[in-house]
């Protein structure tokens, strides 16, 4: 079952895959043992093939140093990497085209070249205690001479363990918002606690305090007031790719349950004989391909540069769609495999409690309805 591609994004599909089958995969495991951590010079062998692979700069434009690539290409990565469990293709730091757009030449050369070439990690303070990914934070930003102050708290600041700076978002004294790169030892900030999470991840999602941190004006990302239009363009590149890993994360889950299937014995018969569980992968067959179907239509428009309103709109579709799927699938795949089903040395165990978060984290599936639902009345079907 496979959604035809174009040329390149094939090629990349294929590149990915070899990447995670034959370097990723194998150490799952060891990962899900040792708290998400692999020996150093595992940990180094992966991230240095993902740069040499160019992963960490996909998005970025050719006259900028990057690969050029579009969002189907993209997602045919992430789809691939969306296959590995514990976190394992989070190798490497991302930067995304809109950075180019933001950002001085100074903080380019500072913070989003490194990012590039594999040199630095960053991470994103977004969300907070009364407000995740809506648009509603209290951590504030107050001119001062030379800059800013930032004082507040952000929640679930992923990565943060590894970063070694801040994209934050902060209020202004207008109520608009603006973003500032901070860089994670800046003083006046703490790390509040680290909590543990269901999935063993060797990136963590601490809490921060900000108090009174200086950040200077030429820290600021753009313009006042820009700040949420960045953090827009961030959640639609990061829905779709989350979308894209559950479509990976789904398929394997199907391949591994299949395969488990063909060879279990139940009264002499491969359990996959059993209707019941032919009706478990027919469901979780054509949900996927309905998935990736929804997946790559928005992934063209994007490349075919279609209206943006309308684009936020199906990236939340698709985020919602895709991720209750991919829960749904290994929900199924846990009852096919029995009890090896619960045993954390199985991928159906790991994906189904990893899984969990993609219907939280870059915007849960209520505010996904609620932006789908709000487009609806405002823009119409057709405007969708």
């Amino acid at each position: 079952m496979d959604v035809m591609l174009n040329e390149s994004a094939s090629t990349w599909r294929d590149r990915a895959r070899a990447f995670v089958d034959e370097e990723l995969i194998p150490w799952e495991v060891h990962a899900e043992m040792h708290a998400g951590e692999l020996p150093r010079e595992i940990a180094a062998r992966h991230a240095r093939i993902a740069v040499e692979l160019g992963l960490p700069r996909m998005d970025i434009a050719l006259e900028h140093g990057g690969l050029g690539l579009g969002i189907e290409e993209q997602c045919a990565v992430w789809e691939q990497l969306g296959r590995v469990t514990n976190a394992l293709c989070w190798c490497f730091s991302e930067a995304q085209h809109w950075m180019f757009e933001a950002c001085s030449a100074a903080q380019i050369e500072r913070y989003i070249r490194p990012l590039m070439a594999g040199t630095m990690r960053e991470c994103y303070a977004i969300t907070e205690a009364e407000s995740g990914s809506w648009e509603s934070i209290d951590s504030t930003a107050t001119r001062c001479e030379g800059g800013y102050l930032i004082n507040g708290e952000k929640w679930f600041v992923t990565s943060a363990n590894l970063a070694d700076f801040f994209f934050l978002q902060a209020k202004l004294a207008n109520g608009e918002h603006a973003l500032f790169f901070m860089p994670i030892d800046a003083p006046g900030v703490t790390m509040v606690r680290s909590p543990l999470f269901t999935h063993t991840f060797a990136s963590h999602h601490p809490t921060y305090r900000f108090d009174n941190v200086f950040v200077a004006s030429a820290e600021r990302i753009g313009e006042e007031g820009a700040g949420m239009g960045y953090t827009r363009s961030w959640f639609r590149h990061e829905r779709l790719m989350i979308a894209a890993r559950c479509c990976g994360a789904a398929a394997r889950l199907i391949e591994e349950a299949s395969a488990f299937a063909r060879t279990r014995m139940v009264n002499g018969e491969p359990l996959g004989q059993q209707q019941v569980i032919q009706f478990m992968f027919a469901d979780s067959v054509t949900e996927l391909w309905a998935a990736r179907l929804m997946l790559y239509e928005a992934a063209r428009a994007h490349d075919r540069g279609e209206d943006l309103k309308s684009l936020h709109t199906r990236c939340s579709m698709v985020k919602l769609y895709c991720s209750e799927m991919a829960n749904r699938v290994a929900d199924r795949a846990v009852q096919i495999f029995g009890g090896r089903g619960y045993m954390r040395e199985y991928a159906a165990e790991r994906f189904f409690r990893e899984l969990r978060v993609d219907r939280i984290w870059e915007g849960t599936s209520e505010i996904q309805r609620m932006i789908i639902a709000s487009s609806l009345e405002k823009r119409g079907l057709e405007g969708m």
